[in-house]
Order: structure tokens, then C-alpha cells, then sequence
């Protein structure tokens, strides 16, 4: 059995009375019996960067009897509120699935060998591959999210992946934190391996076909997440040719333009962002442009981003016998929304009513598989996508 319970607080400055509610909650969560049978447990949280200043989510993890592991994120939403100066906690409950826990040292140098060696650490001794892993990670522009999903992949031999990259409200990101046990990190990633009879179900939105426009680009020369040339001419031309040399002078100008990525292996295309040129004029994108895969633009605006949401929950929502459902959303998608802040999550809110626990926070990058077949996952790492996980 698993139950998912929702806790959250509002309250910043006062830690105590900030620990003390979400544990009320928490205990109207579970039945004695209950209390007594789910003795397995780990925390997922959500917060806004000033609970950790204040020290009021060191205080809420140091009250709390099992691990904790999350991002810092701008907004986010659970079946009760949205907003931004929240702190949402989502705990799985569980008498036969079995929690496991890590932290990696710092990834500034040499991340894909120490997340491979933190996820051998932790599932040393458990018995299979893991049923899920969720995975919490800062945001670093050194390093690229692809690099952590296909290490995750290789290294748990396509154990399904799901998680997110921490997002702020900040000009310069500055506070885009990793969380564990109420400690704070800009270049360490949290993970939760799980293992158990679970079968999680996945869903993904990203933006309609008809939004995508007809122009395709083959990538000819790229290195990592540097795209340099598409149908073999630097991409600054690209951009040219389509009237996009301002925008393209603009860091984070083009986030309502995602490109479009067809690996051309049958999995589903998936969208990167753009985000500045470099002094070589090279992209820098929020993830790996393979060479070979061919890029489609897309145009993002506010109505297509609640249809796609609301389409992709409303699958999920179909799900039968599912304990609960962990979201995550681009900021770009957010950014899509101008004024209207929560109305995504505000969707989410209605279309969920009392039918299932949620937790959802806006992410800067999106991991999810594609694709899970014959017990194989093919995880990917998204941009201006919202991603859902129902379990």
C-alpha cells in the first residue's frame, strides 16, 4: 500500500509555528492504524528560497522522523493554495515500498562519474532496479540536464527517472537550491530511489502541433548544450533568416519559442530553450542539441499552454488506483502566462478537486520519460514542458 499526503505552510518568519503546522497536518493525514502499518517514509518539498534563509525549513525537516529531499521553486500549488511564498511537503507513506535516499558531492567537476557513484552508493545492497527515481537537482549553467538523466539511465540500467532542476524568482538565479534534509545546495543533486510493486504512470506537455511551425533545421554541428551550426551555416544566420537576430542578442527573449527536438529514434519530440548567445555566437541552450537530431520552432502563448495542461491532466486523472500525482512545469510556461501567474496551477487545483493528493512547482528544467517499455525507461530532459507523475 502507499498514501500520498499534502502539507504545507505560509509561514516563514516564525519556525516553530512553521514546523508545528505542518506536523498537524500531517497527523490528521494518517489513521492510528495507519501510523502504525506505513512505517516507510520519505518527504518530497517545494519552497520558496525564503524558507531556507529564514531557517524555517531547516526547522520543518528537523522535526520531521524521515528524509526530505526537493528544490527551491517560484510558485507552486497543492490541492488547498497557490502562490509563490509557499512551502509544500508531499510524503509517501508506504507498509512495502522501501525509500532510499542520497546526496552527491559537488558536480562542478566531473558530475556524471559522481552521480553514477552516489546512485551505485545508494542502491548497493537493495535488491532489482528501482521502480522510480526522482531527481532534485540546482540549476548550473556548467552543466547540462541531459548529462544527469542519461547517467541516471545508464547507471540504473533505465530505471524510469522523473524530477526537476530548481527554479527562482530572482534576476540572476541566484538562490536555485537543491534541498536535503533541511540543508540548502548550489552544485550538489538529491535523488530517491524507490523500491516496490509501483507502477508509476507518466505524462507530458509540451506545446500543440499546431503551434509548431513547418520550417525544420537539421543540427550539423553541436558540443553539449552549444548549438553551432544548423544545415551546416552558424545559427546566428538561422536566426537571421528568420527575423530573430534581436531577440537572439536578449538573454532568456525566446523562451516563448521552443525548439522542438526529433531524435528520429520514434520517441516523442522534446523542447529545449534557448537561452543566450555566447561571445562566439553560439546558442546556449537549457539542454543537450544533439548533432543529427532535427529542430522544429515552436510558437508558445497563454491559451495553448492551459490546453496542453489541462489535456495531459486530464489523462493522468483517468488513472485508477493511484495513492497520488508529483508535477512539475517550466518557468517558461509560467513566464507564457503574464499576469495571470497561477493559472496553470490554478487549473490543476480545479481539475484535481478532492479526487487525488498533488503536489505541483514550477521547475527549470523537466525530467520524464518519453517512453517506458519492457521495463525500460527512456528518460529525458525537458524544457518549457509540464510533466506529471501519477503513482
Amino acid at each position: 500500500m502507499l498514501k500520498t499526503l499534502i502539507a504545507y505552510t505560509s509561514e516563514i518568519d516564525d519556525t516553530e509555528a512553521a514546523a508545528a503546522e505542518i506536523q498537524r497536518q500531517l497527523a490528521v493525514g494518517l489513521s492510528e492504524q495507519e501510523q502504525g502499518r506505513l512505517k516507510n517514509k520519505v518527504g518530497i518539498i517545494a519552497c520558496h528560497y525564503e524558507f531556507v534563509l529564514s531557517g524555517a525549513l531547516k526547522a520543518i525537516c528537523e522535526a520531521l522522523p524521515f528524509d526530505v529531499v526537493g528544490t527551491i521553486t517560484s510558485a507552486q500549488a497543492n490541492r488547498q493554495e497557490s502562490g509563490t511564498l509557499l512551502l509544500t511537503l508531499m510524503v509517501l507513506a508506504s507498509d512495502e515500498a522501501k525509500f532510499v535516499t542520497a546526496l552527491t558531492p559537488s558536480l562542478r567537476e566531473r558530475s556524471n562519474e559522481i552521480i553514477a557513484e552516489t546512485y551505485a552508493g545508494a542502491a548497493a545492497g537493495q535488491t532489482g532496479r528501482p521502480s522510480l527515481i526522482f531527481s532534485f537537482a540546482p540549476f548550473m549553467l556548467e552543466n547540462s540536464g541531459d548529462e544527469y538523466v542519461n547517467t541516471l539511465t545508464k547507471a540504473s540500467g533505465g530505471a524510469p527517472c522523473f524530477g526537476t532542476l530548481a527554479v527562482d524568482d530572482t534576476m540572476d538565479f541566484a538562490n536555485c537550491f537543491s534541498l536535503h534534509n533541511g540543508e540548502h545546495y548550489r552544485d550538489r543533486l538529491a535523488l530517491v530511489l524507490i523500491y516496490g510493486n509501483l507502477q508509476p504512470q507518466f505524462y507530458i506537455a509540451t506545446i500543440s502541433e499546431d503551434k509548431i511551425l513547418d520550417k525544420s533545421a537539421l543540427i550539423t554541428k553541436s558540443a553539449g548544450h552549444i548549438l553551432m551550426e544548423v544545415k551546416d551555416r552558424p545559427v546566428v544566420e538561422y536566426f537571421e533568416n528568420l527575423g530573430w537576430t534581436k531577440a537572439s542578442e536578449t538573454q532568456y527573449a525566446m523562451t516563448s519559442l521552443p525548439f522542438m527536438l526529433d531524435y528520429g529514434d520514434g520517441t516523442a519530440p522534446v523542447s529545449k530553450v534557448f537561452i543566450k548567445l555566447t561571445p562566439e555566437k553560439h546558442a546556449l541552450c537549457a539542454g543537450v542539441m544533439p548533432e543529427g537530431a532535427t529542430m522544429y520552432i515552436g510558437v508558445f502563448d497563454k491559451e495553448d499552454v492551459l490546453a496542453t495542461t489541462g489535456a495531459a491532466a486530464d489523462k493522468a486523472l483517468a488513472a485508477t488506483g493511484k495513492s497520488g500525482m508529483l508535477i512539475y512545469s517550466c518557468i517558461s510556461r509560467n513566464m507564457t502566462l503574464g499576469a495571470d501567474v497561477t493559472a496553470e496551477m490554478d487549473l490543476i487545483r480545479r481539475k484535481a478537486g478532492d479526487k487525488i493528493p498533488f503536489m505541483m512547482a514550477y521547475s527549470g528544467g523537466e525530467i520524464c520519460p518519453t517512453r517506458v517499455s519492457d521495463g525500460q525507461a527512456v528518460n529525458r530532459f525537458h524544457n518549457n514542458a509540464f510533466i506529471l507523475c501519477v503513482f
